[in-house]
């Protein structure tokens, strides 16, 4: 990864100093200059351009002349007519010539008017979801290895496993040094696969999370969405009906400003209590939460 994020630097480096160090008019004709290729003045009208370009094709087109350097020359002369006959190309150029310490400026208006009409603007977004699901997938798994190794580390990770193996044994161990110590890795990667590593901020990747899967996704997201609201409007704000334990739940849960994850961490017991307390209604709420302070002073 490391190594991933210096190449694209250098490479970044590298075109940087490309532009920097070369003049902005040298991405229209090279080295050239337009007009000179051409044999005209930069003063010169679109008919005079028209001439000079069709009278220097006659004189260089590969038809007419099998020199290889007649051939170069063509294309040059070419690619220069391709720019000067459009007005706004014209333009550009003429404004590269007039102020070329201007690179990024320029630059930026010449590939946005050769390459930004040309490119299917559809295509553009699903490569860019595409890098980025990439991106975020790769970043999530080294995320989850470099938590999993943390956590292989901590004591109670070490003592969760080796009563793992005791279990796994009948509470016997293996007293044979040499037995040990060739079955010692496999048995740590055999009992680490049963053990439910619960790590907060580096779950285990999925791709129904890359940014990707959830764009193409976003109409049946917002569908379930609004399907659920208006079934909870119905039930609940028209037919003013008892709120089910799932809703109730997910009432006390928001109330609180719980995530999911900490919410399910919470014995039932507790879920119950809380959820017998109607915390969604603010009285209920100020009620409990004074209850709490109170009990955190008490403690101290």
């Amino acid at each position: 990864m490391a190594a991933a994020i210096r190449w694209c630097a250098v490479v970044s480096a590298v075109i940087l100093f490309s532009l920097l160090i070369s003049p902005s008019t040298a991405i229209y004709c090279d080295e050239d200059d337009c007009y000179d290729l051409l044999g005209v003045t930069q003063s010169a009208n679109a008919s005079e351009i028209k001439k000079a370009y069709y009278k220097l094709s006659l004189k260089h087109h590969p038809d007419k002349n099998p020199d290889p350097e007649s051939k170069k020359l063509f294309v040059k002369i070419a690619n220069a007519y391709e720019i000067l006959k459009d007005e706004d190309t014209r333009a550009q150029y003429d404004y590269a010539i007039e102020h070329p310490e201007e690179v990024f400026y320029n630059t930026a208006r010449y590939y946005q008017a050769y390459y930004g009409h040309k490119t299917d603007t559809r295509a553009v977004l699903i490569g860019l979801l595409l890098v980025l699901s990439a991106f975020q997938y790769l970043n999530q798994w080294t995320r989850y290895n470099q938590a999993i190794e943390m956590v292989k580390k901590t004591p109670a990770y070490k003592n969760k496993l080796r009563a793992l193996e005791l279990e796994r044994s009948g509470g016997t161990t293996n007293k044979k040094k040499s037995n040990k110590q060739m079955s010692n890795r496999k048995l740590e990667e055999d009992f680490s696969k049963e053990l439910d590593l619960q790590i907060k901020g580096a779950e285990m990747p999925s791709v129904w999370e890359l940014v990707g899967v959830r764009f193409v996704l976003l109409p049946y997201t917002i569908g379930k969405l609004l399907l659920w609201s208006g079934c909870w409007f119905w039930r609940y704000k028209v037919k003013k009906a008892p709120y089910s334990w799932e809703d109730a739940s997910y009432l006390t849960q928001r109330s609180l400003g719980a995530s999911l994850d900490a919410w399910k961490t919470v014995d039932d017991a507790t879920k119950e209590d809380l959820v017998h307390r109607r915390l969604w209604e603010k009285p209920n709420l100020e009620s409990y939460m004074s209850e709490m302070r109170k009990e955190s002073k008490r403690r101290r």
